[in-house]
């Protein structure tokens, strides 16, 4: 079964908690990501660029409508996000509890809808 985890992270703890601190958190996830890859249940990883970067769109009354950053003004922000291929969703608790972020964030794991007739991945 497919599961997205959604990485919610405390850009401000980042920051408090220094570069190093961030930079040894990305090398365990990347170490996460082969261990989990060598297990057959990875698909794709990434992390996101800081929420300032973001641009939100909504359409209302069909009208575009443009946001500098995120639409929710929330302590947490989507930091990046995992795409796995596991057996069941104790599985997937497993892996999202070992992911550096989780100790100042939120790992949200949701079940993947697939829907056919959608293309295929390269």
């Amino acid at each position: 079964m497919k599961f997205m985890l959604l990485c919610y992270d405390d850009e401000q703890a980042w920051q408090k908690a220094g570069q190093a601190a961030l930079a040894s958190a990305m090398q365990e996830a990347v170490s996460l990501c082969h261990e989990i890859a060598a297990k057959g249940q990875y698909l794709t990883a990434s992390p996101l660029h800081p929420v300032a970067t973001a641009t939100s769109v909504r359409v209302r009354d069909g009208k575009r409508l443009l946001t500098d950053g995120p639409f929710a003004e929330t302590r947490e922000q989507l930091g990046g996000f995992y795409l796995i291929d596991v057996p069941t969703l104790d599985d997937a608790i497993a892996i999202a509890a070992r992911h550096p972020g989780a100790p100042l964030g939120t790992v949200e794991i949701r079940p993947v809808l697939e829907l056919a007739g959608l293309p295929e991945r390269p």
